[in-house]
């Protein structure tokens, strides 16, 4: 059975969907079978791999969650052979409100992903900057979560809330939920408060932080804009190698 990983952070520009495409094909170049779901209305990690929803606009997780069809009728090969992805709208801010009085509405993404999870090692989610109902659905289907950190003092003040909702996710639907790891993106070395922000998440955290960092690079910011994931657009760059050694370190916690 696939593991399922959620990318989430409710603050945003920390490098969120850049992480869940690149870690995502990362993984499936590493020979592993990837599904990554776009949950974020926003659509950025959609459009970064290269698809435009409004294409087709009755094949996104909005119906998939809204129970119009099945997450197999939503699936989409990428450019990359191992690589699946369920694309998401600007329609999927209209689940909030349309599953209102829905039964168990906060497993309702975990029930769709079910038929397809033993096609897939891993499934990447990549969660709505926010922490409604989407994101929380994101948290109940998945195994455990993977925390981007931007090394600004600001960012370490949104984390409690993130923190806190986690809790409120393992102590009510998803008892299993586990945090993968915080992973540090964004960072620049010569930068002084970089250093120390990284310095006191891992005072604080400890071997919950990544021991790969994701550096500034201006390829990764370029690479969503040719729709493709970094691996494909600049294999020589610092973020190519930054994101396989990701995906290293994830297969390494997973092996047992």
């Amino acid at each position: 059975m696939g593991k399922v990983i959620a990318i989430a952070n409710q603050k945003g520009g920390v490098g969120k969907t850049t992480t869940a495409i690149n870690l995502a094909a990362s993984l499936a170049v590493l020979e592993k079978k990837v599904l990554i779901i776009d949950a974020d209305p926003q659509a950025n990690t959609t459009s970064g791999l290269n698809f435009s929803p409004d294409n087709d606009q009755k094949r996104t997780l909005y119906e998939v969650m809204i129970g119009t069809i099945g997450i197999e009728d939503a699936l989409i090969q990428t450019e990359i052979a191992n690589l699946h992805m369920v694309p998401s709208h600007i329609n999927l801010v209209a689940v909030e409100i349309e599953m209102r009085d829905v039964p168990d509405r906060e497993s309702v993404l975990k029930n769709a992903i079910a038929p397809v999870r033993d096609r897939y090692d891993y499934i990447v989610i990549d969660c709505s900057p926010s922490l409604g109902l989407i994101t929380v659905n994101s948290l109940t289907a998945a195994d455990s979560v993977i925390v981007p950190v931007q090394p600004e003092f600001f960012a370490l003040e949104g984390l409690g809330k993130l923190l806190q909702t986690i809790r409120l996710v393992q102590n009510g639907v998803n008892p299993v939920l586990t945090i993968e790891g915080f992973v540090v993106t964004m960072y620049d070395g010569r930068t002084k408060v970089h250093t120390q922000v990284l310095n006191q998440l891992r005072e604080h955290f400890k071997d919950m932080v990544f021991d790969t960092i994701i550096q500034r690079n201006i390829r990764l910011s370029e690479a969503p804009s040719h729709g493709k994931p970094i691996i494909l657009y600049d294999v020589m760059c610092n973020g190519t190698s930054n994101y396989l050694n990701l995906a290293k370190e994830v297969l390494e916690k997973n092996k047992n």
